[in-house]
C-alpha cells in the first residue's frame, strides 16, 4: 500500500523549564499577561508532524512517501530522511524561505508552551494529490490550514482513504474548516483536549463525528486511547515508559504505528496497540526522531503488553 504522509516539516527547538508554568499564572491578572521563563537547556532537532510520522513508519518496515513543503535549509534533513527509509520525492523545497520552526518549552510536569514559525509551510497548498500516482492511504496531519482542507477535498473527490489529524491546528481552524476535514475521513484522530475544541467549535460529539466519518480515535496520554466505531467504544491502554524524557512527537509516533497497522490490514484495535508501543519509544527520548529500534525489539515489547503483534516486515 502506498502511504502518503502530509503535514509540517520543521526544525524543533526544545527547551526545558525547571519549574511549572501554572504556578506563574495569576488568575486575577490574565488580562495583562507578561511572562518570561528562564530555561535550563535547548536542543535543535529534526521535527515536524509529517517527518515524525514517516520516521515511525520507516522504523516499522514501510517506505512512506513524505508530501510536504520545506525551505532552503532542508538539504541535510532530506538526506537523513532518505537514509532512514523515507521517500522525499514529493517534498517541494521552496527557495528563499526557511523551513518551518517549532519553539517549545516543557516544564517539569510535561506542560508545554510553544510557538510555530510557518516559513515554507505556507506553500503547502501548492501540492496536489492529482499529481500523485495511486495513493493508497493518506494522513492529513497539522499543516497550513488551507492546504489541509484542500487535501481532504481532493481525497474525497479522488476516493482516496484518508486520516484527518488536525492536531495543534484545532486552535486555529474554524468550526467550518474542521468539519470540512472531518467529513468523509476514514479515521479522525486527535487527543482529548483537541476533541473538546472540535466539540465546541463544530458542535460535534462522538456520535456526530461518526455520522460523517468512519472511525474516531481519541488519545488520552498516559490513559491510552479510545476507538469509536458505530455504537462501539474500545479502549487501548498506554504502554508504560521506562523513563519520561520529552512528550514532543509522541502523538506523531502513535499515528505512525496506527498507519502501519492499517497498511498491513490489522484491526483498528490492533493498529492502535501498535501506535501505543511506538508512542512510548518517542516519550523516552528527546524529540520525535531520536529513538530507534528493530522490528524484533518492537515486537518483543508489544508482546509483553498486548500479546503477539500482527506480522511486521
Amino acid at each position: 500500500m502506498k502511504l502518503i504522509v502530509t503535514g509540517s516539516i520543521a526544525y524543533d527547538y526544545l527547551m526545558s523549564f525547571p519549574g511549572t508554568f501554572t504556578e506563574h499564572f495569576l488568575p486575577d491578572h490574565l488580562q495583562r499577561l507578561s511572562l518570561s521563563f528562564l530555561v535550563d537547556s535547548m536542543d535543535k532537532r529534526r521535527g515536524g508532524c509529517a517527518p515524525n510520522i514517516a520516521y515511525t513508519l520507516a522504523l516499522l518496515g514501510e517506505r512512506p512517501n513524505l508530501m510536504a513543503t520545506a525551505g532552503q535549509d532542508f538539504g541535510e534533513y532530506r538526506q537523513w530522511l532518505e537514509a532512514v527509509g523515507v521517500n522525499t520525492s514529493l517534498v517541494l523545497q521552496v527557495p528563499n524561505k526557511f523551513t518551518a520552526s517549532f519553539f517549545c518549552s516543557t516544564d517539569k510536569a510535561n506542560n508545554q508552551i510553544a510557538s510555530f514559525y510557518t516559513g515554507a509551510m505556507a506553500h503547502a497548498a501548492e501540492l496536489s494529490f492529482r499529481t500523485v500516482e495511486a495513493p493508497g492511504l493518506v494522513i492529513i496531519s497539522p499543516n497550513d490550514p488551507a492546504a489541509m482542507i484542500q487535501y481532504a477535498e481532493e481525497c474525497r473527490t479522488l476516493r482516496v482513504p484518508f486520516i484527518f489529524d488536525p492536531g495543534q491546528q484545532c486552535a486555529r481552524m474554524s468550526g467550518a474548516e474542521l468539519r470540512d476535514g472531518i467529513v468523509g475521513a476514514k479515521i479522525v484522530v486527535c487527543n482529548d483536549y483537541e476533541f473538546e475544541l472540535i466539540r465546541q467549535k463544530c458542535e460535534m460529539g462522538e456520535d456526530e463525528v461518526l455520522r460523517v466519518a468512519e472511525v474516531l480515535i481519541v488519545t488520552r496520554g498516559e490513559n491510552g486511547s479510545s476507538i469509536y466505531s458505530g455504537k462501539d467504544r474500545t479502549d487501548v491502554k498506554a504502554v508504560p515508559p521506562s523513563r519520561i524524557v520529552d512528550p514532543t512527537g509522541v502523538g506523531d509516533a502513535f499515528r505512525g504505528g496506527l498507519m502501519k497497522g492499517l497498511a498491513i490490514g490489522a484491526s483498528y484495535q490492533a493498529s492502535a496497540q501498535l501506535g501505543s508501543v511506538a508512542a512510548t519509544y518517542a516519550l523516552e527520548h528527546l524529540g520525535g526522531q531520536s529513538h530507534a529500534y528493530t522490528v524484533a525489539e518492537f515486537s518483543a515489547r508489544h508482546e509483553k503488553h498486548f500479546g503477539a503483534p500482527p506480522v511486521l516486515s
